[in-house]
């Protein structure tokens, strides 16, 4: 039978639940135990699909095709699991699910109540997510207090009851800030949000106490004493240079023992040697490259949080301090390409929108004129497609209908557009639902065999994951191909291209696909680790010709 770990927070939002969850679920993983792990968000939205990242940062893909909660790439990175829709519920997913049920006559005319209907349907939720898993840590958002989240709370009670002590386990993570001004260490917020969660009839089994400064013995007692909580599962998360230690931080405090003694479970030591590996290689890094990452959303680093990770997880594979510079692409339409001088390799990532499209244009064509490599993910690998239609095809109005519809070249398109059987472009009404509308998930790419992206992933048929409508319009195949770019990456059907390449370039590379979504720091990811490897060579050609004689 699964046993259930609840995550909660207070204080303040952004503590680090999500990290925290993670690195449980790495330690107990290292202990043999299969875990799965579920996001509960409070708001009302159905999916992070159509949210803007100013205010939520990523949406992470998963491999069925859910677009989701950025903390399941967390999940992702630190445990091997798989996430998908079980994995990540809103409030606006499960009252749509029991409208649904009610519309359909489910609850026989019955009066539909967030007690019990809405918190059924939530426990139906978790129970789904755990599937066949040892433990299944089950995070809720947001902050204890908010009135948004009380019928997740209230259903993680009712699981808590239900299962028992030895099935379900409370942990609350809380803040224990400084105050510098009289140099003193204050328990009583996490005293208070305690109490605000007990009030809900929840006892938390652990506190996990944020922190800039470790915890000292007597606010351990403190904190312990007025929260009803063992002074040993007290445990004090303090602030880390590398998220990727915090693993071994909680296994050095105890916590995986903690809940193993709970649940009754008798484990082998934790094996959290492949997370020492992945700590210590920042300490053996011999070289250093500036990689510059041109987008719209420069001052947001969650809103490229899955890429960061990719390229620092390139770094550890390559033994590289990579450094990422911000570059916005509006700065890049108005004070030109000398923003892009003296970096050793260019990231446009994905994006939506027409703002700045053109700066990425423009960055693009610098790299591929100045032999910078070249990474172009998603809507990068489409602005590369259009800026060589541009410069080389000499197509000068060639566009994605995405952001000018009415362009005479559309090089790229929906599939509806291009696919005319007359030629024509179908023109689009402008009220399209944003919604689920996109190619999500998983999808197979077969690779030409004498390409660069073979070389990287070393074989033939790979799975990467999409999030995008528009395509590769084939129809100018030819035009292109007549220019140098080789197409390396097809969909497993053949028809829609996946990756482009330029051979007569040091590296430059576009895919289709978000390969920053499967990327982990004890695997890396080929495309990341052979960008890094490129930018290196750029770097090191460029110290030698500036060394003196």
């Amino acid at each position: 039978m699964t046993r259930f770990i609840f995550v909660t927070g207070g204080v303040v939002s952004s503590l680090g639940k999500g990290i925290a969850s993670a690195s449980l679920g790495a330690i107990l993983e290292a202990r043999g135990l299969k875990v799965a792990m579920i996001k509960l968000d409070p708001y009302i939205n159905v999916d992070p699909g159509t949210m803007s990242p100013f205010q939520h940062g990523e949406v992470f893909v998963t491999e069925d095709g859910t677009e989701t909660d950025l903390d399941l790439g967390h999940y992702e990175r630190f445990v091997h699991t798989t996430t998908g829709r079980h994995s990540n519920y809103t409030t606006g997913r499960i009252y749509e699910t029991v409208i649904q049920k009610e519309r359909r006559g489910d609850y026989l005319g019955g009066t539909v109540q967030v007690i019990p209907h809405i918190t059924d349907e939530i426990k139906r939720s978790i129970h789904a997510g755990a599937g066949d898993a040892d433990i299944c840590l089950v995070e809720i958002g947001g902050t204890v207090g908010d009135i948004e989240s009380l019928p997740f709370l209230e259903a993680i009670r009712q699981m808590g009851t239900e299962l028992g002590s030895g099935h379900a386990l409370f942990i609350h993570l809380t803040l224990v800030p400084f105050i510098s001004a009289s140099g003193e260490i204050k328990t009583k917020p996490t005293q208070h949000s305690v109490k605000e969660l007990r009030s809900i009839g929840i006892q938390p089994d652990i506190l996990i106490c944020r922190g800039d400064r470790p915890l000292p013995p007597e606010e351990r007692r403190k904190i312990a004493l007025f929260t009803n909580v063992s002074e040993r599962a007290v445990i004090s998360a303090v602030d880390v240079e590398d998220i990727y230690q915090i693993p071994e931080l909680l296994h050095r405090q105890a916590l995986d023992q903690i809940v193993s003694e709970r649940f009754g479970l008798e484990l082998p030591p934790a094996d959290l040697s492949d997370w020492r590996v992945v700590v210590e290689a920042r300490h053996r890094q011999d070289g250093e490259v500036t990689v510059g990452l041109v987008g719209k959303y420069v001052d947001l680093s969650d809103a490229y949080l899955s890429l960061n990770e990719a390229l620092k997880h390139a770094g550890i594979h390559t033994l590289t301090r990579v450094v990422v510079r911000y570059i916005d692409s509006e700065r890049l339409e108005t004070d030109g390409v000398s923003l892009l001088e003296g970096l050793d390799a260019i990231l446009v990532p994905g994006g939506f929108g027409r703002r700045g499209i053109e700066g990425k244009i423009a960055a693009v064509q610098y790299a591929r004129e100045q032999g910078v490599p070249y990474l172009g993910i998603c809507l990068g690998m489409q602005l590369a497609v259009v800026e060589l239609a541009r410069h080389l095809a000499k197509l000068g109005e060639a566009h994605s209908t995405e952001f000018d519809p009415a362009t005479p070249d559309p090089i790229i398109a929906l599939i509806t557009e291009w696919q005319q059987a007359d030629g024509s472009v179908h023109q689009r009404s402008g009220r399209e639902d944003l919604g689920g509308t996109m190619r999500l998930g998983g999808q197979p790419c077969r690779l030409m065999s004498d390409s660069l992206a073979h070389a990287l992933y070393g074989r033939e048929l790979i799975i990467e994951r999409h999030r995008h409508r528009y395509e590769f319009n084939n129809r100018y195949r030819a035009a292109l191909e007549s220019q140098g770019m080789r197409i390396s990456g097809w969909s497993a059907d053949g028809r829609l291209v996946e990756i482009i390449e330029l051979p007569d370039h040091p590296w430059f590379l576009g895919c289709q696909f978000h390969p920053e979504f499967t990327s982990t720091p004890r695997d890396g990811h080929p495309l990341f680790s052979g960008f890094i490897r490129a930018a290196r060579l750029v770097r090191e050609r460029r110290d030698q010709q500036a060394a003196p004689a």
